[in-house]
């Protein structure tokens, strides 16, 4: 079975990226699943919520730059059938120096592709960061699927535009014609407002067969989690958080035929 790579994007921050990033892996891994977890973000939050320390010099900067192979940056973590590539403070700099390089959109596919090419991981997992900068886009053109995280709030939709905007700049350029987007998965759903349900509504209008049936809801429980360096699984494995995380990951594992 081939890896597939799935890039979790949005240029807004507080949408629930990284928690989705972390908890959906977790939830696959869970599922007897090989994930490999990336963390492109350099604040390191997907890092240091799965449990694992920031370290100088563990993370892609180094491959990004041709000095080492993403191989050398895997780590184990906690949970069976889940490993990490961590981030760290170094790779921000990689938004300004990737710019000066040839094929500077290509970097991160071209790191990427013997890991993909060994089969060690059924599913890739980008955690991208909070803007559509250097290190977003390098994801967007190493990935199958794009997979958006929407919040539940007002504007919502403007964002989805705009990122949806990006990845057809990459198709029509040939960076990456393949790119498709996987799903959108609506977070911080409250059951209490009209609104949340008015946006979910709005998304399911605009993209019926995108949208993801299930939605995460806003609890303190999922916020709490990775200040434990936890994810929902291990921090309260029966919390609606880890309901609605497990749930998401049986729709991904239905929708792209990823059974272990």
């Amino acid at each position: 079975m081939s890896t597939l790579v799935f890039s979790i994007a949005n240029q807004k921050g507080g949408v629930g990226k990284t928690t989705t990033a972390v908890n959906l892996a977790a939830a696959l891994a869970e599922k007897k699943i090989e994930t490999l977890l990336v963390d492109l973000d350099p604040q390191a939050n997907a890092t240091s919520a799965i449990g694992i320390e920031k370290q100088e010099g563990r993370s892609l900067y180094g491959p990004l730059h041709d000095n080492g192979t993403a191989e050398e940056m895997i780590t184990a973590t906690s949970y069976p059938h889940l490993s990490l590539i961590p981030s760290e403070e170094d790779l921000a700099a990689a938004e300004i120096e990737l710019a000066q390089t040839e094929n500077y959109l290509m970097k991160l596919r071209g790191v990427l592709s013997s890991v993909r090419e060994s089969g060690r991981f059924r599913v890739i997992l980008i955690d991208c960061p909070p803007a559509l900068g250097m290190l977003s886009m390098n994801s967007l053109a190493a990935a199958d699927y794009l997979l958006i995280t929407l919040q539940c709030e007002y504007l919502a939709l403007e964002g989805l535009g705009q990122i949806l905007r990006n990845v057809e700049r990459l198709k029509t350029a040939n960076i990456n014609s393949a790119l498709e987007l996987g799903g959108v998965v609506m977070t911080m759903f409250d059951i209490r407002t009209r609104l949340s349900r008015q946006v979910v509504d709005e998304v399911k209008n605009h993209l019926p067969d995108k949208i993801f049936s299930t939605v995460i809801p806003r609890t303190v429980r999922l916020s709490e989690a990775p200040s434990f360096g936890q994810t929902i699984f291990a921090y309260d494995p029966l919390s609606p958080g880890a309901t609605a995380y497990r749930n998401l990951a049986k729709e991904l594992i239905e929708r792209f035929k990823l059974h272990a």
